[in-house]
């Protein structure tokens, strides 16, 4: 096992001038899916927005990608979140432009300049994600689960070591969001290691990953937990 893409140690996560999570000792690899699992408010967002400089480590031990998050300068984030992709739980789509323009502007603006090799790169992202015939729309011609597919191509466009995903169901109906979720699963084959905040625990059952829980200022292992249940869930559905 090589060295860990994200690597916590007695971290404390602070939402202004709040603790919400205190003691984290994190190691994620290349290649896993991890969820961040805990009620609304529990920090799992907020620590999140640490991995890509969003908030600020305020003690212990803090390496993603290599960056030290402790000492991390202001000028240097954008050089780790161009290693990063995010994908939001409101799309942040441009909205007067189509799919390609939107993915191209992310190009240009990381360095990309030969037009050849960036239509290139946005056909290969959106036949990932099964957008293929979807680049001359607009965002608004796209429904909800159609527009988290090219917020996914986009966060895909710089072959990121890291998918960090921030609640990306939460305003999908459970079909839709059990086909992003195992979209996103699908990538963490591929070598990406991917980390999603959610609140629907039954994708737990449907897509295993590594499971952690945030829960009064506390961050556990509860992967064990979840995967002891899966053949109960399996029998359940196969009984239906």
């Amino acid at each position: 096992m090589g060295e860990p893409l994200i690597r916590y140690k007695d971290v404390e996560v602070h939402q202004q001038d709040l603790c919400v999570l205190n003691e984290v000792n994190l190691e994620l690899q290349k290649g896993e899916f991890v969820y961040l699992i805990g009620k609304v408010g529990s920090g799992k967002t907020s620590l999140l927005k640490t991995f890509y400089g969003e908030l600020d480590i305020i003690s212990g031990e803090a390496v993603v990608l290599g960056y030290d998050m402790n000492r991390i300068k202001r000028k240097h984030i954008p050089q780790l979140r161009r290693k990063l992709g995010i994908v939001f739980q409101d799309f942040q789509l441009l909205t007067d432009r189509t799919v390609n323009d939107n993915l191209a502007f992310v190009l240009k603006a990381t360095g990309w300049k030969n037009k050849a090799e960036i239509k290139d790169r946005i056909s290969e992202v959106l036949m990932q994600v099964g957008m293929g015939n979807k680049g001359y729309k607009f965002p608004n011609e796209l429904s909800g689960g159609e527009q988290q597919r090219i917020v996914i191509a986009r966060a895909m466009l710089n072959s990121p070591e890291i998918i960090l995903a921030d609640e990306p169901t939460g305003n999908l109906d459970a079909e839709t969001g059990r086909a992003i979720v195992g979209l996103l699963h699908n990538i963490s084959r591929t070598g990406s290691l991917v980390v999603m905040t959610t609140h629907n625990l039954q994708l737990l059952h449907e897509f295993p990953g590594q499971v952690y829980r945030c829960a009064g200022h506390q961050i556990t292992d509860a992967t064990s937990e979840y995967s002891g249940m899966m053949p109960i869930v399996e029998e359940i559905n196969n009984n239906i």
